[in-house]
């Protein structure tokens, strides 16, 4: 095992930004088109369905598609099913927990089935809402404690960190799979498989409408 690899991805600051077969091979099979049904590869259903509408209220539908409508909720359970190692699926998984475990005390529901988008999203704003230096502490904590399970000791994480661990990370899948997207790619920005003539000081607005390349 591959310590500094494992505590940078377990640390929740986006270090899955890797190109590996794997990763490629996920990112292409999540095509635009809505699942209707979709069963979770890592996931419970429950948790799969709460995924669903977390990712669609940290992107909704607006003059673009929401973030399901592209399958990101099926890219982020199929990354952590192939390409999450061991500890980043335990931590995954957990830390959801929490973050489950607060939105059904908050709504005064039993069940993960029974949560509602106007349940989840006051916990996940609150769950991102703090300040810089205070992410920073946080931070550091959730370095402190899977530096410590990497190297066999116990270690405790307080509800609230994992919360946020959780919330920050989902955000950080999120964006990126919905960047990732064959509709975001293609239609969204500005898109040329076949480069063309190079034009070094082109104005952007005359060259994509002001769009960014996605390649």
């Amino acid at each position: 095992m591959d310590r500094r690899r494992v505590l940078k991805n377990m640390g929740l600051s986006l270090g899955y930004m890797v190109a590996t077969p794997t990763l490629l091979g996920i990112v292409q099979s999540c095509k635009s088109e809505p699942v209707i049904t979709w069963t979770p590869e890592f996931l419970t259903q429950d948790e799969g369905n709460v995924l669903t509408k977390l990712v669609d209220i940290i992107i909704p539908k607006t003059d673009t598609l929401s973030a399901s409508e592209v399958n990101v909720n099926i890219f982020i359970d199929k990354f952590a099913n192939d390409v999450m190692e061991k500890e980043q699926q335990d931590f995954f998984k957990m830390s959801m927990g929490k973050f489950l475990d607060k939105a059904l005390a908050d709504s005064g529901k039993e069940k993960a089935a029974d949560l509602t988008a106007e349940d989840l999203e006051p916990v996940l704003a609150s769950s991102l809402k703090y300040s810089k230096d205070d992410q920073i502490k946080m931070n550091d904590s959730i370095t402190s404690y899977t530096e410590a399970l990497v190297e066999g000791k116990t270690s405790a994480l307080d509800d609230e960190t994992t919360r946020f661990a959780f919330a920050n990370n989902l955000r950080g899948l999120t964006i990126w799979g919905y960047k990732a997207s064959e509709y975001v790619g293609e239609e969204v920005l500005a898109y040329l498989p076949v480069p063309g003539e190079y034009i070094a000081c082109g104005d952007v607005q005359e060259l994509t409408g002001g769009k960014a390349w996605s390649l």
